[in-house]
């Protein structure tokens, strides 16, 4: 590809007040120096100057992981005072501005929004003239390719999806576990793939290729793995908690101490099984359904649906029965235990 200043490769990063600095009076930047006169940083990786849309709980994380592997994050867009709150934190170096001024400065756009809205923020894109070609664009929208970049790569800019199969919670330990996250990757030819590569590379991650076709499909897969076990767990905490609290939290320990009790319980074991199942796959069940149990297993149906949120259609009981019903299938499970599970 070609950089914005016309030499091959990918582009290197603007230097404050240099030639690529866009000459905008109404931000000006201090006159460069050069630390290490007469050397080179070849043949390590350019550094790009970056633009973040916007500051939220994702794009803040990247945007601190690209800053600790040299890159330059100089604008953000950050339009809530939760989002100004945490650009000023974490991404201090960097300038609060409007949508173009963030597009006009940036050799890497990183679009990470709501995926409701990347459609919207896109066309806002495409609609200014401040997108050079030779820009990239990344969006981090799991479910999305680079399909929908397609009015700014029509534009000249060279579009990638780049999407952390990691979960956020918007301190600076998201950024930390960046480094053993992997990235599903999506570009329309090598070269995107290969710049989208070596920037998960240098955040620590591990590219993964995810054709255009099949992104919905992997983001349904980690929704129903990560999203879904959020309210697996939320549901065995209420029916524990029920437990403790009728046969008496007081006394439930030794030292007295019930606090937490039901995530303290929950948190070996849980930890426990998704290291087994992610190791030896269905091979790791345990339980009544692995050992064909059926009576074990309508008790469990009864004592859950009296317990708060228990009963109903979509209740707790019958979560237990739809994920103990896939949990047989993995098993050679008995007429007895398909009955139950099946309402027979």
């Amino acid at each position: 590809m070609t950089s914005p200043s016309g030499e091959s490769g990918m582009p290197s990063a603007r230097r404050p007040g240099g030639d690529d600095a866009f000459g905008d009076p109404a931000y000006p930047y201090p006159e460069a120096t050069d630390p290490f006169p007469g050397t080179s940083n070849l043949p390590a990786p350019a550094r790009l100057t970056v633009g973040i849309v916007s500051a939220g709980r994702v794009g803040t994380a990247l945007g601190e992981a690209l800053e600790k592997a040299g890159h330059v994050v100089g604008a953000v867009v950050a339009r809530s005072p939760e989002s100004r709150r945490r650009a000023a934190r974490r991404l201090p170096e960097s300038e609060i501005l409007h949508l173009d001024a963030v597009v006009a400065r940036s050799e890497l756009l990183l679009v990470s929004v709501p995926d409701a809205s990347l459609d919207a923020v896109v066309d806002q894109i495409a609609a200014g003239d401040a997108l050079r070609p030779g820009t990239i664009v990344a969006h981090t929208a799991g479910a999305q390719g680079v399909g929908v970049l397609r009015p700014l790569t029509d534009r000249g800019a060279l579009g990638i999806a780049l999407h952390p199969a990691m979960t956020f919670v918007g301190t600076e330990e998201d950024t930390a576990r960046l480094t053993n996250a992997c990235f599903a990757i999506t570009a329309a030819d090598p070269i995107g793939e290969a710049i989208a590569s070596s920037l998960v590379l240098e955040m620590g991650g591990d590219p993964v290729r995810i054709a255009e076709e099949d992104r919905t499909l992997y983001h349904a897969a980690l929704a129903h793995g990560a999203n879904h076990l959020i309210a697996l767990i939320s549901d065995a905490v209420t029916a524990l908690n029920a437990a403790i609290d009728h046969s008496g939290r007081d006394t439930a320990t030794v030292d007295g101490s019930g606090n937490r009790l039901a995530e303290r319980i929950l948190g070996p074991l849980v930890s426990a099984s998704l290291r087994n199942v992610l190791e030896l796959g269905p091979s790791a069940l345990t339980g009544p359904v692995a050992r064909g149990d059926a009576e074990a297993v309508a008790r469990h149906l009864a004592a859950l649906r009296a317990v708060p949120g228990g009963p109903g259609p979509h209740g707790i009981a019958d979560a237990y029965r739809t994920l103990a019903r896939r949990a047989a299938d993995r098993t050679d499970a008995p007429a007895a235990l398909l009955d139950v599970l099946e309402g027979r």
